[in-house]
């Protein structure tokens, strides 16, 4: 009878022919038609399968830590961009004390820009809007506003928005003291 002789081979299992194993049938070469491949070719490498799963598995790896590097690098460059804006507020408000008279820091909604003193705009980086909310009388038109600080330390108080996405800075100035600081919201 002929038939198809097959057992997995181990990779760590002697060769039949070496003896070592005695419990082994032993086949006629006659009688069987062994299979086209070796014992050494089963033992070496990993499978398409194993490959794939491993590929699958560095691609989503490697997606979600794009994700996270990307929201990071946003993150940094709007806290940067609200401390920033926080610096500038501070150093209108310290030229008014030094200076002993009104200053003012403006802010354009329309261009994304704000005007500390001294007279140098600042852009806001791509993708970012600006919002202000300040007393009515420095509310110049539609799309400009400003905060006046005054020679005491005082101002005039407001807060201007940072938004980028769903995020939100609130950079606060506080109408008593002047002090400003910044909210994450």
């Amino acid at each position: 009878m002929q038939g198809w002789a097959f057992s997995p081979p181990a990779c760590s299992r002697p060769s039949p022919r070496s003896g070592a194993n005695r419990h082994e049938k032993r086949v006629k070469p006659d009688d069987v038609r062994v299979a086209a491949f070796s014992r050494s070719s089963l033992c070496k490498g990993f499978t398409l399968l194993e490959m794939l799963v491993v590929i699958l598995l560095i691609a989503i790896a490697s997606a979600a830590v794009s994700v996270s590097v990307s929201q990071g690098l946003t993150s940094a460059r709007v806290n940067a961009a609200s401390g920033e804006m926080a610096a500038a507020l501070r150093a209108t408000r310290a030229q008014a004390i030094v200076q002993g008279k009104e200053q003012t820091f403006a802010v354009n909604t329309r261009d994304n820009t704000y005007t500390p003193v001294g007279g140098k705009v600042v852009r806001l980086p791509q993708g970012m809007t600006l919002g202000i909310t300040s007393a009515a009388e420095d509310q110049l038109n539609s799309t400009t506003g400003r905060i006046r600080f005054f020679p005491d330390g005082s101002s005039t108080g407001g807060h201007v928005t940072l938004k980028l996405q769903q995020r939100q800075w609130l950079v606060n100035v506080s109408w008593l003291t002047g002090a400003v600081s910044v909210v994450v919201q």
